[in-house]
């Protein structure tokens, strides 16, 4: 859940804006994404941190193939993102289906949106993947640790995190 935009960041001022827009062309983007994750041989090159997350619609039932980055981490793989419309179809209790480079796999996905878990979680992705921090608004600190102001900020801004654990 976010919290108030207004109330003091508890861990001083943010470096960044936060979270970035949403991309204007980002379903072409996508498309273009998805094709090259589908070619052989360049599907393990580009998807080395990329994967399409096959969700399905609540209410309409269609398929949306969401190409994100992810972080491998302990047993499960981490996908930090905003709270995006199709993130609402992710529910605990109906797996996804997952493809990195090879046939889809099945998946159980919990959308984790409290702030420790949040903090601790996206701490590990900033740290792993600098690319898809700065996408994520999240800076680094002098000693190049990701800046805990702009991890806190992005959590207010509706910032969350997918575990999903392969199956």
């Amino acid at each position: 859940m976010t919290s108030d935009l207004s109330a003091p960041n508890p861990y001083g001022t943010p470096s960044t804006s936060g979270l970035g827009g949403p991309m204007r062309f980002q379903g072409a983007m996508n498309g273009f994404v998805g094709l090259l994750l589908r070619v052989p041989g360049l599907g393990s090159i580009v998807g080395r941190r990329l994967l399409v997350l096959h969700v399905v619609g609540r209410k309409s039932g269609k398929r949306y193939d969401i190409p994100v980055a992810y972080t491998r981490h302990e047993d499960a793989l981490l996908i930090g993102t905003a709270l995006h419309p199709w993130v609402k179809n992710i529910r605990k209790d109906a797996p996804v289906r997952v493809s990195m480079g090879g046939r889809p796999r099945t998946a159980a996905a919990e959308v984790c949106t409290d702030v420790e878990t949040v903090m601790r979680l996206y701490e590990i992705i900033a740290r792993d993947n600098r690319q898809n921090a700065g996408f994520n608004g999240i800076g680094f600190d002098a000693s190049g640790d990701p800046n805990r102001a702009d991890i806190y900020q992005t959590w207010q801004q509706g910032g969350a995190v997918i575990r999903l654990t392969l199956e």
